[in-house]
């Protein structure tokens, strides 16, 4: 397997959801309480492999800003 593969997960469910309620990058990262980059929500986006602790970030982030309770399952395919 090569590393493309390895760390590349392809687009992630979350782009559709940041689309849907009209979010940007910087309007995830204001959200957040935790600290979050706009380099680990452009990851999260393209499907780069990120540890169980970036992802409840980006997820904590996201429900902040859309006031809804999402799950990893419902932002992340792996």
């Amino acid at each position: 397997m090569n590393d493309t593969t390895e760390h590349s997960l392809g687009p992630q469910p979350m782009i559709e959801l940041l689309e849907k309620h009209k979010i940007t990058h910087h309007d995830l990262v204001a959200a957040s309480t935790e600290q979050i980059t706009h380099k680990m929500v452009s990851r999260a986006c393209k499907g780069r492999k990120l540890s169980r602790r970036v992802q409840l970030k980006i997820r904590n982030a996201l429900n902040a800003a859309t006031e809804q309770t999402y799950k990893l399952t419902d932002l992340f395919t792996y």
